[in-house]
């Protein structure tokens, strides 16, 4: 999966045998836990102020298998309730990724959660482990991260494929040794019971929850281990945990396929677009400049340049909200008619959490290598099989099928996947709202349907437009649904559509 962020020899906190919580005497949230996790439910928050916000870490286990070896932190956030006499609890937000920041989520708690909501819950965003201000997934330095993440990878026969996966190999070790005994447990399972942790210590008999694209599978996954612990939660931009790596690879490189046609067709009927021939005549213009990119890195501003993957990731970032297709054709419009790709630089880098200097704001992309590495288990391909496979996804997806194929993943990785992928029911969970789009690129629609079925207690709401997501940028009718289930747990009528 793709779309979806120093030098030292340890991570940034370091783990080790001594490192235990303060504990209150009693925790009523806690409920009945076994006696060696004790000490982590039975911590007590310590809350600072960080600008208009309380910052806390919490303490959890490095390995929740063998909770004594070791503990990691986990680094929170909180906008508390406007109205703290009607004040339901904490809801716990995660934005996806995976790799992503609860914590800059609640920075922007005023424009993305309804006031309702923000009423009467405290939002509580968290770095999942590996990820940002928590203990954090490191991979030497932003020097040895920007020659891995933006490389073009040529895999034309099977020496290239071989070399391709001897760098990958390389650059996960350099992964495990910079990060430490924390790069064998940042899998979503582990994630998951962290957040049944901060459920307690927060003080939440029930865990509230909206969770955002990959945040669905680890709400999801939360639900399955813990379904009595189900408070009111919503899941948007479903993954369906059923799925394996190839069918995820497929249909996702096909939502991206769908929302490219659908934005070539809104340019075409509008002014200026510098794409002509209709739906086919306007991809197959893209697809010479994604070739012309990779054949000869397209010149941009300040003596830059932009190769075929910053190509890709610049055209999909824009796919992500119908709102920002406009920068997309500021994009094309610079590269096609002006021999100009600094618009698609500045997309590129976007995505990758990247400044103009090629250091790194965030860890996103290390976090979301690492953590997919230990969910998904990958077949590792000859290069005629992988071309079999290439010309499979083609068929869905003949613009952008081939970067979604031809990459040395988690086959390559110093740590393999032992997850099995299957269904997630969670049989005796209060409702749970599973939220979808129809045009949705990177989550398509058809997941959401799935994962609301899968689940014994989904229901899903369906967003009839483009753009990965509905809550905070659809419209007042999902809002409004959304918000009432998570004030008052009123589910949406069976089959709504906004």
């Amino acid at each position: 999966m793709l779309l979806l962020a120093g030098c030292t020899a340890a991570p940034k906190h370091q783990v080790g045998r001594d490192s235990t919580p303060s504990v209150a005497a009693t925790n009523a949230a806690a409920g009945d836990v076994p006696a060696d996790v004790a000490v982590f439910y039975q911590q007590v928050v310590s809350w600072s102020k960080c600008d208009t916000f309380d910052c806390a870490k919490v303490k959890a286990p490095l390995d929740w298998a063998n909770p004594t070896a070791g503990s990691i932190d986990l680094a929170i956030k909180r906008s508390a309730a406007k109205k703290q006499d009607q004040r339901l609890g904490s809801l716990l937000i995660d934005p996806g990724g995976p790799g992503a920041s609860g914590m800059d989520l609640v920075d922007h708690a005023s424009t993305t959660f309804g006031a309702s909501v923000r009423d009467v819950y405290d939002i509580v965003g968290f770095d999942p482990r590996g990820v940002g201000s928590s203990t954090a997934v490191k991979c030497g330095t932003d020097k040895d991260a920007d020659a891995y993440l933006t490389a073009d990878k040529p895999m034309t026969n099977q020496a290239q494929l071989d070399a391709e996966r001897a760098r990958t190999q390389a650059f996960g070790e350099l992964c495990q040794t910079s990060t430490g005994p924390l790069f064998a447990h940042v899998d979503t399972v582990s994630a998951a019971k962290d957040m049944d942790l901060l459920r307690a210590v927060l003080g939440d008999t029930k865990l509230n929850y909206l969770g955002f694209s990959y945040g669905t599978f680890l709400g999801a996954t939360y639900a399955g281990l813990f379904p009595k612990n189900v408070g009111r939660v919503v899941l948007d931009g479903a993954m369906d945990p059923a799925l394996d790596n190839d069918t995820v690879t497929k249909e996702q490189a096909a939502g991206f396929e769908q929302a490219l046609r659908a934005y070539v067709a809104d340019c075409e009927a509008g002014p200026k677009c510098p794409l002509t021939g209709g739906v086919d005549g306007g991809l197959a213009q893209i697809q010479r400049l994604m070739k012309q990119a990779q054949a000869s890195p397209l010149p941009a501003a300040g003596g830059q340049h932009v190769n075929g993957t910053l190509a890709f990731y610049g055209l999909a970032v824009p796919l992500y909200d119908q709102q920002s297709w406009s920068y997309l054709t500021m994009a094309l419009t610079g590269a096609i008619q002006n021999n100009d790709a600094s618009t698609l630089l500045q997309l590129a880098n976007y995505y990758l959490d990247r400044k103009d200097d090629g250091s790194y704001t965030s860890n996103a992309n290390l976090a979301f290598m690492a953590i997919n590495c230990l969910d998904y288990p990958v077949v590792s391909r000859t290069i005629a099989e992988l071309d079999a496979f290439a010309a499979d996804v083609r068929t869905v997806a003949p613009t952008f099928g081939d970067q979604f194929v031809y990459a040395a993943g988690c086959e390559a990785w110093p740590i393999k996947s032992t997850a099995v992928r299957a269904p997630i029911r969670a049989a005796g969970a209060a409702p749970i709202l599973v939220v979808g789009t129809t045009g949705d690129p990177a989550t398509p629609y058809k997941w959401a349907v799935s994962l609301a079925g899968e689940l014994e207690s989904g229901h899903l709401l369906t967003f009839d437009g483009q753009g990965h997501t509905a809550y905070t940028r659809s419209n007042a009718c999902i809002m409004n649904a959304v918000d009432a289930f998570l004030v008052s747990g009123t589910v949406p009528a069976d089959g709504k559509h906004c």
